[in-house]
């Protein structure tokens, strides 16, 4: 069995680009900037910045580009893979990430929810000015019915 599975939660690096293909699917072109905090030799610490280049279809992409900006945190899991093409007799190479799942993070549409590549149901991000209400009195776990 084989397995080709990512998963990356960063901040995107500009707005997402939408744009159609010949069939009329969306598309979502955007980057997520990814950091790693480690101490060097020395014991200083560094910091390292990766970037991860995603691209989203479908339904997928729609909500991806009507409730992201750049900055905002995200959850992406997919699948990778390298695309090539010829230009100019120069071969160019882009490895990407196609998203399967992802989720919003906190700010990032609101409620943080998030949505399947898969799914056809349209699930838009609950209003962020929700937020939940816990009772000012302790709990005794007696009194839970279950």
């Amino acid at each position: 069995m084989y397995l080709n599975k990512a998963f990356i939660y960063g901040n995107l690096t500009r707005d997402p680009e939408m744009r159609a293909l010949p069939s009329g699917q969306n598309v979502a072109n955007f980057s997520i900037a990814t950091n790693r905090v480690y101490k060097d030799r020395d014991g200083a610490k560094k910091e390292q910045t990766e970037f991860h280049n995603i691209v989203a279809f479908g339904r997928t992409a729609d909500l991806i580009g009507q409730y992201m900006k750049k900055g905002r945190p995200i959850f992406v899991e997919g699948r990778i893979q390298t695309r090539t093409w010829e230009s100019e007799g120069k071969k160019n190479y882009r490895t990407e990430i196609v998203v399967e799942n992802f989720q919003f993070g906190p700010g990032g549409g609101g409620g943080g929810g998030g949505v399947r590549g898969d799914d056809h149901e349209q699930k838009a991000p609950a209003d962020s000015g929700d937020s939940i209400q816990y009772p000012d009195e302790e709990i005794n776990p007696e009194d839970i019915p279950f």
